[in-house]
């Protein structure tokens, strides 16, 4: 993930190690003892990057609990963001005083069923992907896009986002998504300035779709 968030945001990719690391107590205490293996394996992985990182901005080791939702809480002055899928996990942090909010998500490559994709992608998305180039599962990108589009999304508004709510173009020249929110979630929103387009970066490879963006400061 660091190829695709600016320097100003630390990241860190899970090792070995990671996944059958040690939580801290408010973080273990929000898992809950009844967590299967997997979700322990990539909640462990998470907190464990989140803490690397947080180490890369000199800071030190802090508890990144789970809220009731399961969106990792972060400690105060700090923003980030954390994604796993099967085999991979990665954390992204930055100080509020840098960025807004951050988000990313990474998915194994795979071809989304004709229901799946109907629930993620507006008629005009579907239209756009079988026009991009061949060789990619194009809407498998929109879902990671969208994906991290709300984890930008939910820390700053608090409400949540559908797949319908945020169209998304793709630049498979240059790497980029744009995401446009719906205006209608837009007008929900209760806090002030809340963000109406999310850019981000995208990279297909080594069987991944790693997906990210940065919500600037107002």
């Amino acid at each position: 993930m660091r190829d695709l968030l600016p320097p100003i945001v630390a990241v860190a990719v899970a090792g070995p190690t990671d996944w059958a690391g040690e939580l801290l107590a408010a973080e273990a205490a929000g898992l809950g003892e009844r967590a299967v293996l997997s979700r322990r394996q990539d909640f462990t992985a998470g907190r464990s990057c989140a803490r690397r990182a947080m180490a890369a901005l000199g800071l030190p080791a802090a508890p990144v609990p789970a809220a009731a939702d399961r969106s990792p809480v972060w400690p105060a002055g700090l923003v980030g963001t954390i994604t796993h899928t099967r085999g991979y996990c990665a954390a992204a942090v930055a100080r509020a005083t840098d960025v807004r909010s951050v988000g990313m998500d990474a998915e194994r490559l795979r071809e989304l069923n004709p229901g799946v994709r109907r629930l993620i992608c507006r008629p005009e998305e579907e239209r756009w992907c079988a026009r991009l180039p061949a060789g990619v599962h194009w809407p498998l990108v929109l879902f990671s896009a969208k994906e991290t589009v709300y984890k930008v999304w939910h820390p700053v508004v608090g409400s949540w986002l559908d797949f319908q709510d945020a169209t998304v173009e793709l630049d498979p020249d240059a790497g980029v998504f744009t995401a446009r929110i719906a205006p209608a979630r837009v007008a929900e929103a209760t806090v002030a300035d809340p963000p109406t387009v999310v850019t981000g970066r995208f990279v297909v490879e080594d069987d991944l779709v790693r997906t990210a963006a940065v919500l600037p400061l107002r």
